[in-house]
């Protein structure tokens, strides 16, 4: 299986458009439409963008090492709030961070 698929395969699974997933993680549906079809591969910033956002190691994606597959689903919340996350600058990021570990310990 070539990187390409293993990239449409993951978005296939998770029920998302191209366009979602470029969006999400910064590129255009264009950019991302190449990698599927195998017609350009992502920079290394892109690879760790995708790796994270469907939750599998940078070597499934380029190898296809099943070792390091991890299928959890994220909720389009998650997504949302990661994608706002990486939009901030670094104190706003912290302090965002910071009032989401609070929310988390007072729900415990």
């Amino acid at each position: 299986m070539t990187m390409g698929e293993r990239l449409r395969e993951l978005r296939v699974q998770r029920n998302l458009s191209q366009e979602t997933v470029a969006r999400i993680i910064g590129i255009t549906r264009s950019a991302y439409s190449h990698y599927e079809i195998n017609n350009r591969q992502p920079v290394y910033d892109t690879l760790i963008k995708l790796a994270a956002f469907f939750h599998v190691t940078i070597d499934y994606i380029i190898e296809g090492d099943a070792s390091g597959s991890d299928f959890r689903k994220a909720s389009s919340d998650t997504l949302e709030i990661v994608r706002l996350l990486e939009q901030m600058d670094h104190d706003k990021r912290k302090q965002s961070i910071g009032k989401m570990m609070d929310l988390i310990r007072e729900a415990e």
